[in-house]
């Protein structure tokens, strides 16, 4: 199974800042993703034209499943996060993670149907200071919607601004997370052009087994957005493995 991580910045160039939806679909298409979580996605906005990104999105690749979250409003529209999944989606929640006098932020809750069995994904994006991440991600991780969702295999993905890579032996490794994103070297994502951040980022628990994790780096992708997309292929280990007995 694959899945793709992308802040879109609104299908917004990060370099010529013009609206070109159809290069990010077309780094998107590329990738043939099964799960998809993308960030900064543009709903009724002027200056991607009133487009409504997530149904577009949704409609585009048939998605099985979707669920968007509004965070941020910007006159009669906004932008938040927007998870597709090839495969149903069997429960859903939406929480905020806003602290007072910061930029609304919030996280996606989603329990998806895969062909290898229900896999619960944790989709979001952090604030800007090191301070309110570390709060987001405890908040994240101890809601009570996420504990009643995560039994099983759980990936927590996303935006995560996490410049100084302080959210892997912080609290991810207090909830028992590992990093998939390591060495932060070799996953710079931001900005697109020049990447010098480690800022798009994936950690696993409970039985996801990580087959291969990069940065996409293309023509497209340095040109479509100002992150540059983090895809992640993996399996699910069976529930219940059978071992071959001895004779």
């Amino acid at each position: 199974m694959r899945l793709l991580s992308y802040n879109i910045h609104k299908g917004i160039g990060g370099r010529d800042r013009r609206y070109r939806l159809e290069r990010i679909i077309a780094a998107i298409e590329h990738e043939n993703p099964d799960l998809i979580g993308l960030q900064e996605v543009d709903r009724g906005c002027k200056r991607s034209r009133h487009d409504d990104q997530p149904r577009l999105l949704a409609d585009l690749f048939a998605a099985g499943g979707h669920l968007f979250q509004l965070n941020v409003r910007s006159g009669d529209g906004g932008y938040g996060n927007l998870l597709l999944s090839r495969w149903p989606i069997l429960a859903s929640h939406q929480i905020s993670l806003r602290l007072e006098r910061k930029k609304p932020r919030g996280a996606q809750i989603a329990v998806i149907d895969t062909t290898e069995g229900p896999l619960t994904l944790a989709h979001t994006h952090l604030g800007l200071a090191e301070g309110e991440r570390r709060w987001q991600v405890r908040h994240l991780l101890g809601h009570h919607l996420f504990l009643a969702a995560c039994h099983g295999p759980t990936i927590v993905f996303g935006d995560l601004n996490d410049w100084r890579n302080t959210l892997a032996p912080g609290p991810f490794r207090e909830h028992q997370f590992e990093a998939v994103a390591t060495p932060p070297s070799r996953f710079r994502s931001f900005p697109a052009w020049l990447p010098m951040g480690s800022l798009d980022k994936a950690f696993v628990r409970g039985g996801v087994v990580v087959r291969e994790a990069r940065v996409v780096r293309s023509v497209v992708t340095r040109q479509a957005s100002d992150h540059l997309p983090l895809v992640v292929d993996f399996h699910l280990e069976p529930a219940n493995p059978t071992h071959d007995s001895a004779d």
